[in-house]
């Protein structure tokens, strides 16, 4: 007996050296770098310039939807096997390419810095990279964008606005970045907007009856309406008889996603102000929240004239994603 409780101590002392040592392993990790929506993609100029390049550039580099001009998924940073070292290694999001052996594909986090998505692909030839591919892209976008809105919001953690009044106003909580003010607060409805040199990003936060959305089945044209309406009541131009309202020569995108573990849908699009030439890209999340027998609506939109909109439409998703129900 005696010495089976040896051997258990021995083990689990074992067990234990393995698990901080990892621990401290992982505690070592610098921090990573990049900017938001980067990729480093490793791979030889060789295949780069090839059909593999090509195809990499079609995947992760395709057009987001709901921009008024075209602007990338992902602004891909190409890089050399050989040049694999240095600030290249603490990039944020990593995708190898190569030729080798045998075809495979694995993906791991924090191996080089932290934090970090590095995703490995490889294959015998051309084919067999192209095949892991095309099974494995829609994964890797979706891990990478949302280990993105987590980097984001920890970003944004470091200054935040208060959200007293949401809170009381709407029974949830939201992660508020530096900058952002309250434009307007009226009841049941509020308009935060943080203003720079070429323009303002806005979220606003406020709540419908449930048949509001869901009337009839035609669910983009219900929220498109609702939108409208409330473009109408509180958004206006400088100028006379001009207020906010959806694009009409483009229809939005509608997508269902779990929101706060709610159904929700986000709809993608262009606004514009009626009777003006203002318009910019938004993104409207109508989360159900059958307890308070409600759709909470939290919109972002984005004005900056013939300059990026990419990164300030994800700056107010990472925002909207951080909702927390209170009640």
């Amino acid at each position: 007996m005696k010495k089976i409780v040896i051997l258990t101590f021995f083990a689990l002392s074992i067990l234990a050296c393995k698990e901080t040592s990892k621990e401290e392993a992982q505690a070592v990790l610098s921090e990573s770098n990049g900017k938001i929506n980067n990729v480093s993609i490793i791979i030889d100029d060789n295949l780069w310039n090839g059909e593999i390049g090509d195809s990499i550039r079609k995947k992760f580099a395709a057009p987001v939807d709901g921009l008024p001009q075209e602007e990338p998924l992902f602004t891909l940073n190409q890089y050399p096997t050989k040049v694999f070292e240095g600030f290249v290694r603490k990039s944020r999001n990593v995708i190898i390419f190569k030729k080798g052996n045998e075809a495979g594909y694995a993906s791991t986090t924090n191996k080089y810095a932290k934090p970090q998505n590095v995703f490995f692909i490889s294959g015998v030839d051309t084919e067999d990279i192209l095949n892991i591919l095309e099974s494995k892209y829609s994964e890797i976008i979706k891990t990478i964008k949302a280990s993105e809105i987590i980097e984001n919001q920890v970003r944004m953690k470091k200054s935040l606005v208060s959200d007293a009044q949401v809170q009381k106003m709407f029974g949830v909580s939201l992660k508020i970045g530096f900058g952002y003010k309250y434009d307007m607060v009226r009841d049941k409805f509020i308009w935060l907007r943080k203003e720079f040199a070429s323009g303002y990003n806005s979220v606003l936060i406020y709540e419908v009856p449930i048949e509001t959305v869901e009337k009839d089945n035609n669910i983009i044209a219900n929220i498109t309406q609702m939108r409208d309406e409330i473009g109408k009541a509180n958004i206006h131009g400088t100028l006379p008889n001009t207020w906010m309202i959806t694009e009409a020569a483009y229809a939005p995108y509608l997508f269902e996603e779990k929101i706060a573990n709610k159904k929700t849908y986000l709809t993608k699009g262009t606004w514009e102000l009626k009777n003006d030439f203002m318009a910019g890209p938004f993104v409207n999340y109508a989360i159900k929240d059958t307890k308070n027998n409600r759709y909470l609506i939290l919109e972002g939109f984005t004005y900056n004239p013939s300059k990026s909109k990419r990164d300030l439409v994800f700056e107010l998703e990472a925002i909207i994603q951080s909702v927390t129900f209170l009640k």
